[in-house]
């Protein structure tokens, strides 16, 4: 009898430890860079995964079936909002069935809401171009939109899960201070970089420009979210001869043909940005992304 209730307990144990821990809040994450956030400030007490890699344009997303699966069982969808998601991520969420999402639920959060966007037009019509009614909404390059962010969701995180809320805040905290110690880092390693004219492919390198002091000489898009064409190209050449560039920039997702066409012609570096996490092999999360993004156009401007 006892061997026999040994055993049992035993095999209780075994199973208990065996077992792994289930994650308190399921979060989507529209982007990679608000995915890497929730991961900094969760720890093991969330289930993350992101909607998006940085080799897509998070503005043309298909909301497949596997994504709306993900968006089912999501306790909370973390988005950069602005309109960046409108063509996929309100299909996401009425598909999903999931009260906890809807927008105006404490299940879903809007990093555009917690920050002052740049670029918003005094007006907006289809001869402009993709243009954002509430502002650029590519906001995640700017280390102090990251900190006011991370402060928000942070405590979001904490009041839906109430039972891990001194953890959230904890790591909240933490993260911060890391934070701000790079980035009083970063400012210090890039202020070299101030004052350099570079030619852009889309907006979404305009928080970037400038926090780092960048001159936008030209951009290699005629009107924001249209593609490249030879005759604008051709004026941009013809522009950067009279008022020279030191770099053309595009991100990870960028078609590259049109930067190297410029740059070949111009006699400069066409350097890839990372533009979010997971853009380049250094850029493994949000710091690395930082690291990286200085890294390379501190090397453009030698």
């Amino acid at each position: 009898m006892i061997t026999s209730l040994t055993r049992a307990l035993v095999a209780a144990t075994v199973l208990l430890t065996a077992t792994p821990a289930f994650a308190a809040l399921n979060i989507l994450a529209c982007e990679p860079e608000w995915a890497s956030l929730a991961k900094e400030l969760g720890g093991d007490k969330v289930n993350v995964s992101a909607a998006t890699t940085a080799m897509q344009d998070p503005h043309r997303i298909e909301a497949r079936p596997s994504l709306i699966a993900r968006a089912r069982s999501a306790d909370l969808m973390v988005c950069t909002g602005a309109e960046l998601e409108i063509g996929w991520a309100p299909l996401l969420q009425s598909q999903s069935g999931n009260s906890k999402i809807q927008p105006g639920q404490p299940g879903h959060f809007e990093a555009a809401a917690q920050v002052a966007l740049i670029e918003v037009p005094t007006r907006v019509d289809r001869s402009m171009g993709d243009v954002h009614p509430a502002g650029n909404p590519h906001l995640h390059l700017d280390p102090a939109n990251v900190a006011r962010v991370a402060t928000a969701l942070g405590e979001r995180m904490a009041q839906l899960d109430r039972g891990e809320a001194a953890g959230y805040r904890e790591r909240t905290r933490s993260f911060l201070e890391r934070w701000s110690q790079a980035t009083a880092r970063w400012q210090k390693e890039a202020a070299p970089l101030k004052g350099m004219p570079v030619v852009v492919y889309h907006k979404d390198n305009s928080y970037l420009v400038k926090w780092l002091g960048l001159r936008e000489v030209g951009s290699l898009e005629p009107k924001p979210g249209l593609p490249p064409t030879t005759a604008h190209l051709s004026d941009l050449l013809a522009q950067l001869g009279k008022d020279p560039a030191k770099a053309v920039l595009r991100s990870t997702y960028n078609d590259p043909r049109p930067a190297e066409f410029i740059a070949q012609r111009a006699n400069i570096p066409a350097v890839m940005l990372p533009y979010t996490v997971g853009g380049t092999e250094k850029a493994k999360d949000l710091f690395g992304l930082y690291d990286d993004t200085i890294a390379r156009l501190l090397a453009a401007q030698k």
